[in-house]
């Protein structure tokens, strides 16, 4: 293409590109709509990138067809210098639009677009810019299709097409909108533990489900709530996601949404009780042992130590033999936080299970000379005084071992 001079007034202020389709904002000013709607609803500034003027997220932006016209003949004119002609864009989603959708959605029987159709023409507004998902949150098709997925998707034990497509456009709202609560709540979370149970389901759909569970766990009102899961909402998300996870590592980000929603939940003893009947510390061990991230390696630690918090737990950690390297070869070897939770776990496998067998391996797997390391190197001084005391408290049974020198073990 030549080199082109474009009138100034064809150009974005924001993009600096010629202006597909042009709007201006109640200050006066003209921006292509993309760039100033993403100005408005991605990053979130309340004020006119030119005049600086206040600018709501809600003000009118008014087509300029004018200047559209103006840009599209100048496009034709220059057509032979590589310029590419501008199309007359589609006129913008409006609320009557999305409510006629989710009437259509609503109804049992629609021979003309079927719930299938709709589902998908919903992901597709969805996934075209942020004030299509400002109008969609605003005309309450989160709670439209949260209600597909559970009345027929669950319900009618459904997994095929449009649960994929539903799932996506919940995503895309769900940071939009208040929490579901009440028995639409436990409705729903039952809904994405049983589509997280099924073995015909593939992962990145799993993925969007963990992501919609920890921003619904994350969010909700009331937290103290939580501790009403049901056993198949843990068993899903050990055997669903954990295990599955652990033998195919690549899966990070779903990996890390599973323990995000475990170590949120693992407060309550109830929960703990319940991830610990299905499985979860040894699944957790295992993906101790695999694990190359830093965030996942300090997330597995921190439910690690919930579930050792209590004597199931405490019993299920030492069944798997290498419970204690997995977590003791982490010291000084991840983040200070991943010692800080290590730490924490070896002090309560001693304090209540410290058996002369326990103390025994943890000699043997490198354990004590791991915290003896705390003891020489820079780290935390509430860290180092934990491994001290620990040291101190066993040094009598430790002490046998030769190996070791007497700067470990404090007076």
């Amino acid at each position: 293409m030549e080199d082109i001079e474009v009138p100034h007034y064809f150009t974005c202020p924001i993009s600096l590109q010629i202006m597909k389709d042009p709007v201006t904002t109640i200050t006066g000013i003209t921006y292509d709509r993309d760039s100033i709607e993403h100005w408005l609803f991605k990053i979130k500034s309340t004020t006119c990138p030119v005049t600086k003027q206040r600018l709501p997220t809600d003000s009118d932006l008014t087509p300029n067809h004018t200047l559209r016209r103006l840009i599209q003949a100048w496009c034709t004119e220059n057509s032979s210098r590589g310029i590419d002609r501008i199309p007359t864009p589609k006129p913008p989603l409006t609320k009557d639009q999305i409510l006629k959708l989710l009437k259509d959605l609503g109804r049992r029987q629609n021979p003309q677009l079927g719930h299938l159709k709709i589902i998908k023409q919903l992901e597709v507004l969805a996934s075209e810019n942020d004030r299509n998902r400002k109008l969609m949150a605003e005309a309450g098709v989160f709670e439209a299709v949260m209600s597909y997925i559970v009345t027929t998707c669950f319900d009618q034990k459904n997994q095929g097409e449009g649960l994929r497509e539903a799932l996506i456009i919940l995503n895309h709202l769900i940071f939009r909108i208040p929490a579901p609560t009440g028995p639409n709540r436990t409705r729903f979370i039952d809904s994405l533990t049983w589509i997280l149970g099924s073995r015909h389901v593939e992962n990145h759909v799993k993925g969007y489900v963990l992501t919609l569970l920890q921003s619904i766990i994350e969010n909700h009102p009331n937290p103290s709530e939580l501790d009403r899961l049901k056993p198949e909402f843990f068993n899903s998300i050990v055997v669903g996601v954990l295990r599955s996870n652990t033998v195919n590592s690549n899966n990070t980000i779903t990996t890390n949404a599973a323990l995000k929603i475990m170590l949120e939940t693992s407060q309550w003893g109830r929960n703990r009780v319940m991830m610990v009947e299905s499985g979860a510390v040894f699944e957790l061990v295992e993906l101790g042992f695999v694990s190359t991230e830093v965030k996942t390696t300090e997330l597995v630690l921190g439910v690690l130590f919930h579930m050792c918090c209590c004597a199931d737990g405490r019993a299920e950690f030492l069944r798997h033999n290498g419970s204690i390297f997995a977590v003791s070869n982490r010291i000084y070897r991840v983040s200070p936080a991943a010692d800080e939770l290590a730490v924490r776990i070896l002090s309560l496998i001693c304090r209540f299970s410290g058996t002369k067998q326990v103390l025994q391996e943890m000699v043997e797997v490198g354990a004590v000379s791991r915290l003896c390391v705390l003891l020489q190197v820079e780290c935390d001084a509430s860290l180092k005084e934990k491994a001290r005391e620990l040291i101190k408290t066993h040094s009598k049974e430790w002490k046998e071992h030769s190996f070791f020198g007497d700067s470990c073990y404090p007076n």
